[in-house]
């Protein structure tokens, strides 16, 4: 069965807070059929390319939609 976006979401966030601790509480994340669409404050381009791989690298997500934007 498909991965649903509920515990893609969940996963995504759980995937941030693990790798940015401080700023993924400000990012929002939306998921519509594996669509991962990202809000929120970046602190550099490197991070917001970090975040997109990260997302991107989770079981069940089919593209990254990044609009964070940077600080």
């Amino acid at each position: 069965g498909s991965i649903d976006d509920a515990s893609i979401t969940a996963q995504t966030k759980m995937s941030l807070l693990f790798h940015r601790s401080t700023s993924a509480r400000n990012t929002k994340v939306e998921t519509i059929s594996g669509v991962v669409t990202l809000y929120g404050k970046a602190e550099n381009a490197a991070e917001k390319i970090l975040v997109t791989k990260l997302v991107n690298d989770i079981n069940g997500v089919k593209s990254v939609n990044n609009r964070m934007t940077i600080e």
